[in-house]
């Protein structure tokens, strides 16, 4: 499904194609369960997209990126 979102760090709209179901997303808009229960499937960097808007790349530029 297109995910498209604003970044909260730098205000750039992006679309990402995420594998996530309607159900899912009506799961997360109910707003009772933990993201990561609702949608396990995707990867950290995705859900932080999908919660945010912000990239990995976006990360990597602040410094939060690297170990």
């Amino acid at each position: 499904m297109e995910i498209k979102r604003k970044s909260i760090l730098t205000g750039v709209i992006r679309v990402r194609d995420l594998p996530i179901t309607e159900a899912q997303l009506a799961k997360y808009h109910e707003g009772t369960t933990p993201i990561q229960y609702i949608m396990p499937n995707l990867s950290t960097d995705d859900r932080e997209f999908f919660m945010t808007g912000i990239t990995p790349e976006e990360w990597a530029v602040i410094g939060e990126g690297e170990e």
